[in-house]
């Protein structure tokens, strides 16, 4: 589902307008990136966290030159589900769409 089809699907199940839709959606993902590049985490009961996680210092290698680089400490965004939409998704999702089943 693209960006475009939560907003029909929103529209069409409360009857807003798609234009009012879609700016609510621009504005609570603007508000998270605000939120969380200043340093906060963004909690949502009974959906998940939008949580920065840490990544330590640690030494890398660029494989075409051989050489070893460091790769400084830093931050990065991250979602983690609440455990009744994991539970929610488990028990209801058997396969994804284009599934052959081969794993």
């Amino acid at each position: 589902m693209r960006k475009a089809d939560l907003v029909n699907a929103i529209s069409e199940k409360t009857g807003i307008a798609k234009v009012d839709v879609l700016v609510t959606l621009e504005e609570l993902f603007k508000e998270i990136k605000t939120t969380m590049t200043g340093g906060e985490n963004v909690y949502v009961r009974g959906f998940g966290s939008f949580v920065i996680k840490r990544r330590a210092k640690k030494v890398g290698r660029n494989i075409k030159k051989g050489k070893s680089i460091e790769i400084p400490e830093h931050f990065i965004p991250s979602f983690k589900p609440a455990k009744v939409f994991v539970e929610q998704v488990k028990s209801n999702v058997s396969s994804l769409p284009n599934d052959d089943g081969d794993e």
